[in-house]
């Protein structure tokens, strides 16, 4: 065969095989659309879209996703309202998002109760069919799991005591009884904003400080308005794909089964991915003449660290969840503490 006839041929093939696929992402019999706040190109932005390929073809055109990136959908509350109007069917949500749907959730992101990722993930995994009924009860299917992150404090003076920390103006999400009550605690009155208004807000110093996972300090271009970063992370934001139960229970079970076994092996990539990205985060913070605030009384850091995980737990039982499940998410962190003397918290060299 002449080079050129099968140059030619190879080009029509290829031309085929992509315009194939994008027919598929708009033509699945399934259309689930997707909003993701991170931007496009991103790691889990890539992934997202790794696991829809593969859930067009798995399900030979069945199910597929249409995805927004980049928060063109708002945040937490702006999408669920508009999966609540059909607008939108599901969405990649950080904790205070899927505690919006079900408040119980929220049990396994308390600050200061977990040291380490390992910590969580296996209180996580004991509770998740608790989770993922308690979504369930509210008309979501989880498809999977992951964790975004531990949360630091950003500001641009350094926070060496709780009086200095009550004078910053902290932001909070947007209905997060959690990050409230938090603060609260601490006397802090935070400023509620919506996750995409805080660039913004820090340019008028509406907000002076903000805590957040270093991906989401520098994903956003947050670090660009800081000069300070705390030591000790407070919590971990643990994340989900959830779509509308409505929509999933309209594919086959033959086809759910896929799209579950999938979605859950790229959220566990998801998952490591965030975990290497907060580790060169925060190196690209140290760089960019971010100074790590380290603490200067180390037993009168810890007693405030337990004061006020044990004020904020106790002061979100019957609003957030039960005192039954609180019980039971603490006696899950002994037992693995319990297995793991040397579990302690990664400290930032």
């Amino acid at each position: 065969m002449k080079p050129k006839l099968l140059g030619l041929l190879i080009a029509t093939y290829l031309c085929f095989l992509f315009c194939a696929v994008g027919l598929a992402k708009e033509n699945a019999k399934n259309t689930i659309k997707i909003a993701h706040l991170a931007p496009k190109g991103s790691m889990s932005a890539n992934l997202l879209d790794e696991l829809n390929e593969k859930i067009i073809a798995e399900t030979q055109n069945d199910v597929g996703f249409k995805i927004y990136f980049g928060g063109v959908q708002g945040d937490a509350q702006d999408v669920l309202r508009k999966i609540k109007f059909k607008q939108l069917q599901g969405a990649m949500l950080p904790s205070y998002g899927l505690g919006q749907i079900a408040s119980e959730i929220r049990v396994t992101g308390l600050p200061y109760i977990f040291r380490n990722y390992e910590e969580v993930r296996y209180v996580r995994g004991k509770l998740e069919d608790h989770m993922n009924n308690a979504l369930k009860a509210k008309g979501f299917v989880a498809l999977g799991w992951y964790d975004i992150g531990f949360v630091y404090s950003f500001s641009k003076v350094p926070i060496t005591s709780v009086e200095i920390a009550r004078q910053q103006k902290f932001w909070a999400p947007e209905g997060d009884p959690l990050a409230k009550k938090a603060y609260e605690v601490i006397g802090i009155t935070p400023v509620s904003l919506s996750i995409t208004d805080v660039l913004t807000s820090l340019s008028t110093r509406l907000i002076d400080a903000a805590s957040a996972p270093p991906i989401a300090a520098v994903g956003f271009r947050w670090y660009t308005k800081f000069q300070y970063m705390t030591e000790y992370p407070s919590t971990n934001v643990v994340g989900a794909l959830v779509v509308d139960k409505e929509s999933f229970d309209k594919i086959s079970p033959e086809n759910q089964e896929k799209v579950l076994r999938l979605s859950r092996e790229y959220c566990l990539k998801i998952q490591e991915g965030h975990q290497r990205e907060n580790a060169k985060s925060i190196d690209l913070l140290k760089k960019s003449g971010i100074s790590i605030v380290r603490s200067q009384d180390d037993k009168a850091y810890q007693k405030f660290i337990d004061e006020t995980a044990q004020k904020t737990m106790e002061g979100l039982v019957g609003e957030c969840y039960s005192r039954e499940l609180l019980d039971k998410t603490l006696a899950y962190l002994k037992e693995y503490r319990d297995m793991h003397p040397e579990s302690a918290v990664p400290r930032i060299d």
